[in-house]
């Protein structure tokens, strides 16, 4: 069987140079982006550099507890002027002039015992957390982690749907070599452990090579991220050996399991079933595949469904819209033999060659399928993933210029007052507070605390459904209809709300308004005496018609028009994001294409030569050729459409759900380009081969 499996991919290399590839360049992907995930576990041990001389560190309060749960407060106390003097009776105390963290030279225990629960001891390499920006390391590494891991995760679902539509293909173009071979008297299982060990050696080469093409790929991917600022100067890619596992058993498990199905449905073949079907495309889609697929899609649809009727706000959630098509682009790729003759008869195509080209794409299910279904992938999560992320900060961009009546937006720091004849004017500051949900979790909600809430009221346009903004006071709360409708019960206007302020007080403050819950930054909003570390870092103002904006500018702050203030943005590490993922997928789609019309092509010689024979110029032949890959490109991206349609309308029935402005952003320039490389691949995939074969 090894020697029969050898043989075969000896003399059949060309048929799986695709999967090869595919393979091999999947498996590189995943090693790189193992070894990248790998060296995100902990950032680098760093030497204390604010109080390196002092053994111990002093800080205020920074944590509040509420039952069993932590969390960071919004506003740290400061080492206040008593436990200060406190600390200088044990020895030297170190300040630099700020008041969140002194350096103290005694011994640790007895620090404690004057600190008590005034403050946090720090000792040894913990006193890196009252440097400037302790958690900076961290929240990088999160951001690479979640990049890498949503680009792991895409390179293996499109890598394991490639490589198993192509050995499919490719077995399907062999049904006269499995004829004969039945005829000869080969049994079922012998067809199938052939197919499978061609598999599996092609898998261990192609993973072999992959785990290679991943050793050399990682740093320049750790350059790459640095440079994008994505990830922080200092990150580099760490040793690991468990990527290099994952990586190379997944491409072997991926390799046999996507040649399993084909192995088992040409072992079923009969010996005369499998003659009669080299040259007819008839059952191309098993009952197994079709009640797959049909789960697929339906478990997508119900899924977006659920959250629509639950809770909209997930289908607005980064995580949420990169993995939620997945189901459905899968399902819909499962079932593309079963839509290729609908979408085809749909789709007019003009004249003699149009008709030729239309029905032999009908006709030819297996290959259209093949062609069309990574073109599918490439269009559907292109369309869904910029297509949701473009639609959800427009949304988000459209909601903050709906809700403020000023005409310029002043920002920066230590903001003085605006003193302008006629204008309005109404400060804000970024603060916090922590709401019980439920029995036993505490949420930690972003709020802003607003100076003067006459002139908030007077300028914002919030969303509200209940109460009115003009009662917000020192001893009451605007809140969200997230917090209004917790598991913890209805809070309605009126009510008594029991919170934590953003530097850990207990407060009962009753609730003035309930706002729509929006794209989610309606809310909470307290007045300033409840957020008194709060420093002023945002002012709304409303000029008069004809005044100067430059009356606003201060040192340090920025004045913007509300219209630029307010424009859709996307952040470079999210872009850079999205280019991976769609790279990954474009890059796959690409191959597939290319490998499938390579072999398909080159089969067609008696085709192609009878056409010549009846009449048709060569040049005719090719423009046939080369109009039925475009054809089945174009018959994919309708379906990779009609995948992004649904998800992009699933989401603004929640942004509509959510009170929120629905502002649908469709990505046609980056769609087009990516369709129009996929019609370039495949016209020269199927070109240059047919000229071959109609000599």
């Amino acid at each position: 069987m090894l020697s029969l499996a050898l043989l075969g991919l000896r003399d059949r290399w060309a048929s799986f140079a695709g999967s090869f590839v595919a393979l091999a360049i999947g498996v590189g992907l995943l090693t790189t982006m193992g070894l990248g995930l790998a060296s995100t576990t902990d950032a680098p041990e760093r030497a204390p550099e604010r109080f390196a001389a002092s053994p111990v560190v002093v800080i205020g309060t920074d944590t509040v507890t509420v039952g069993r749960v932590t969390h960071e407060l919004f506003h740290p106390h400061p080492v206040d002027t008593r436990l200060l003097a406190d600390l200088r009776a044990l020895g030297p105390v170190a300040t630099d002039g700020g008041t969140d963290a002194v350096g103290v030279d005694a011994a640790p225990d007895a620090v404690r015992r004057v600190v008590g629960d005034r403050g946090r001891v720090l000792t040894g390499d913990e006193r890196r957390q009252a440097d400037p920006g302790p958690e900076r390391d961290a929240e990088a590494l999160v951001t690479v982690n979640a990049l890498l891991g949503t680009a792991g995760g895409v390179t293996a679902f499109v890598s394991v749907f490639v490589v198993a539509s192509t050995f499919a293909f490719a077995v399907a173009l062999r049904r006269r070599e499995f004829g004969l071979l039945r005829t000869a008297g080969a049994t079922p299982g012998q067809v199938r452990r052939a197919l499978l060990a061609e598999a599996a050696l092609m898998g261990a080469v192609a993973s072999g090579t992959g785990c290679a093409l991943g050793a050399w790929g990682a740093p320049e991917l750790a350059r790459v991220l640095v440079e994008g600022g994505v990830a922080p100067e200092w990150f580099t890619v760490r040793d690991a050996d468990w990527p290099f596992h994952a990586a190379f058993w997944t491409g072997l498990a991926v390799a046999v399991t996507g040649a399993w199905a084909a192995a088992r449905r040409a072992g079923r073949t009969g010996p005369v079933e499998a003659l009669r079907e080299a040259d007819v495309d008839s059952g191309v889609l098993p009952p197994g595949r079709r009640m797959v697929g049909a789960a697929l899609l339906l478990t997508g649809l119900a899924l977006l469904g659920w959250m629509l009727l639950t809770d909209p706000s997930d289908l607005l959630k980064r995580k949420t819209y990169t993995t939620r098509p997945m189901l459905l682009v899968t399902g819909t790729a499962l079932l593309t033999p079963l839509l290729v003759r609908p979408v085809a008869r749909a789709l007019p195509l003009p004249g003699v060659t149009g008709m030729l080209v239309r029905e032999n794409a009908a006709a030819a299910l297996r290959r259209t399928s093949a062609v069309a279904a990574p073109v599918l992938v490439t269009v559907a999560l292109a369309g869904s993933l910029l297509g949701t992320a473009g639609t959800v900060a427009a949304a988000e961009a459209a909601e903050a210029r709906r809700h403020t009546a000023a005409s310029h937006i002043v920002t920066g720091g230590d903001l003085p007052p605006v003193r302008v004849p006629g204008a309005t004017a109404s400060p804000s500051a970024s603060t916090g507070v922590f709401v019980r949900d439920g029995a036993t979790a505490v949420v930690r909600y972003e709020a802003r605390a607003v100076t003067d809430p006459a002139a908030f009221a007077e300028l914002a346009r919030l969303p509200v459904v209940a109460g009115d903004l003009g009662d917000l006071d020192d001893g009451s709360i605007v809140i969200d209809e997230e917090i209004a409708h917790s598991e913890s019960g209805e809070r309605r206007v009126g009510d008594r709300l029991d919170v934590r302020l953003g530097d850990g007080r207990p407060a009962s403050l009753r609730v003035a308004a309930v706002l729509a819950t929006g794209t989610g930054g309606n809310g909470p909003y307290v007045t300033a005496a409840n957020a008194r570390a709060a420093a002023v870092d945002r002012v709304d103002v409303r000029l008069p018609p004809g005044t100067d904006p430059a009356v606003l500018r201060a040192a340090g702050s920025t004045v913007t028009p509300v219209d630029v203030w307010a424009a859709p943005r996307t952040s470079p590490q999210t872009r850079l994001g999205f280019v991976v993922v769609l790279g990954i997928a474009l890059l796959y789609t690409a191959i597939s294409l290319a490998n499938t019309l390579v072999m398909a092509t080159s089969v067609r010689g008696g085709e192609l030569r009878a056409l010549r024979l009846a009449g048709a110029t060569r040049s005719r032949v090719l423009a046939v050729v080369a109009g039925e890959a475009l054809f089945a490109v174009g018959i994919g991206a309708v379906l990779g459409a009609a995948v992004a349609a649904v998800g992009l309308a699933g989401l603004c029935a929640g942004l509509a759900a959510l009170s929120a402005p629905v502002v649908l952003a469709v990505p046609w320039a980056p769609v087009g380009a990516a369709l129009a490389g996929c019609a370039l691949v495949a016209v020269v995939s199927s070109v240059v081969p047919a000229a071959r074969a109609s000599r």
